[in-house]
């Protein structure tokens, strides 16, 4: 009887093991010829997702350390009127209602809450499109020689982190680089080093912190919105041409440095500042309720 227990044991202890060990998922694209661009749209219901440079050959690669049974990564990949197309949906397949709230899930202090981890590796030698839409979680987006042309991070709570490692800017034009957050923290570093023609930052409920460690090298034009939460804005020296135009309320505190120029009730200027200068940083800040801080 007691050897038919401890087995019992034994057997009980291994499956305890076993629902919790990580599955580890690979995904690649090994085309290497035959397309122009290459466009990753990446979606994750929660998780921790880290980019940046790979020293591989291939375009993509995608390492997923996954701690749920529950979870149904999908990955596909096709080439199609020059473009390769890399698509990864991360999906919890568990019954909403045998699973907690949205709410719960947000709030929630469980570690297993962001156990599943991503570790995207891109090429240099490729053009990229990236798209990515976070359920909720975290993200690091490390850019330092990537040619990025466009970059798009939508999430429901998330902190999102981009910079450049190395300080190495964008060798290529990006069209665009967006963030839009329901609830969560923003937080980019060397934004000049992006070379990106239009910037758009919105948050609803959190912080964005905005640094530009000197200026662009062609006109920009920079959106940064907060509803509630506070916004940190970090301009290159005075001799830069900047224009910034400030919203905010009663219920916003504000500080400015001294140099600013005010040239009406909504918009100031550095003292480098010329309307028709081709490196013009054109910003529009808005904040509800919080505040803002620009140095």
């Amino acid at each position: 009887m007691l050897q038919k227990f401890c087995l019992l044991l034994i057997g009980i202890i291994s499956g305890i093991g076993v629902s919790k060990a990580q599955l580890v998922k690979e995904f690649r694209t090994p085309e290497k010829e035959g397309f122009e661009m290459v466009q990753l749209d990446f979606s994750s219901y929660k998780s921790t997702t880290h980019l940046k440079r790979s020293r591989s050959s291939e375009p993509v690669q995608i390492h997923g350390h996954l701690d749920n049974v529950n979870i149904l990564p999908v990955f596909d990949h096709w080439i199609a009127d020059r473009i390769l197309h890399a698509e990864l949906s991360h999906k919890n397949i568990q019954s909403d209602n045998l699973g907690r709230s949205l709410t719960s899930k947000i709030f929630s202090t469980s570690k297993d809450d962001f156990g599943h981890s991503w570790d995207i590796g891109l090429g240099s030698n490729y053009l990229y499109h990236l798209n990515f839409n976070l359920g909720v979680g975290m993200a690091e987006i490390d850019l330092a020689n990537l040619p990025v042309s466009q970059l798009k991070v939508q999430s429901a709570s998330a902190d999102v982190l981009i910079h450049y490692s190395d300080r190495e800017p964008n060798r290529i034009l990006m069209d665009t680089l967006l963030v839009t957050l329901n609830m969560g923290t923003v937080d980019i570093r060397d934004a000049n080093f992006s070379n990106a023609d239009k910037m758009i930052f919105e948050v609803n409920y959190g912080k964005i912190n905005l640094n530009f460690s000197d200026g662009m090298a062609s006109k920009c034009q920079v959106i940064a919105a907060v509803g509630a939460g506070s916004l940190y804005l970090k301009i290159p020296s005075e001799n830069y041409p900047v224009r910034i135009k400030m919203k905010t309320t009663a219920m916003c505190r504000t500080s400015l440095p001294k140099y600013l120029r005010q040239i009406d009730s909504e918009t100031y200027v550095t003292r480098g500042f010329s309307a028709d200068d081709p490196k013009l940083m054109d910003l529009t800040i808005d904040v509800g309720v919080g505040s803002l801080k620009v140095e």
